[in-house]
């Protein structure tokens, strides 16, 4: 019999909320192991540090969530600084979670995902077709960006709901869009609620795609 092996570049990582260099490190010179281990551990379970001194709040608001959205309230989660209480990003590597910082929900639902799918393929007929059109040219760049990332996401099992028009034809994409823009409102009026600049949705079909685009993330 074999005891439980733990890798050496994340054998030392304790804590909910550990320090960005210490996973990034951990992220480089580990392999999948380890960047699984990461994504799967640190990076998507327990209180989250914008809640950790209010728990229940954050249960509150997956809750609140959930009725909206309809899907289970263990389906939403955090990422991001809001998770660990730094960001990850490339550019902003280290930058604690604060006012300035961004609440980046991600959501385990195949049933939702499938809804964001069919308002983005019906989008994408309706722009291409010529049955909408973009109001300015700035929103048209990002309308022809987002018409050819949506697809190639979708094939990795995630869609970002924030890159659909916010239109009454859209109705999961607008009721997400509304419960982001209600969620900053309510937390902003709520005593012990972390204050954010925005949220946002991204949304995976199950748990493999998005360890897998975690993972990914960790590689580069």
């Amino acid at each position: 019999m074999e005891p439980f092996k733990v890798p050496s570049e994340i054998a030392n990582i304790t804590g909910s909320y550990p320090n960005a260099s210490e996973i990034i490190d951990a992220a480089k010179k580990g392999g999948d192991q380890s960047r699984m281990a990461i994504a799967r551990l640190w990076l998507s379970e327990g209180i989250p540090y914008a809640f950790r001194e209010q728990p229940a709040l954050y249960e509150s608001v997956r809750g609140w969530l959930s009725t909206r959205l309809d899907i289970d309230a263990k389906d939403v989660h955090l990422i991001g600084s809001a998770r660990i209480g730094q960001s990850l990003a490339p550019n902003k590597i280290g930058k604690e979670f604060g006012q300035h910082s961004d609440l980046d929900i991600f959501v385990i639902s195949s049933s939702l995902f499938q809804r964001i799918k069919n308002d983005f393929n019906s989008w994408s007929y309706d722009f291409e077709s010529g049955k909408i059109t973009p109001s300015n040219t700035r929103e048209e760049f990002f309308w022809r960006e987002n018409i050819q990332r949506g697809p190639k996401n979708i094939s990795r099992g995630f869609i970002d709901s924030k890159i659909i028009p916010n239109h009454n034809e859209f109705r999961t994409t607008q009721v997400i869009a509304n419960s982001m823009w209600l969620l900053k409102e309510k937390l902003d009026i709520t005593n012990g609620a972390p204050s954010v600049k925005e949220a946002s949705i991204r949304c995976y079909c199950d748990w493999g795609s998005f360890v897998r685009q975690v993972t990914l993330s960790l590689t580069h």
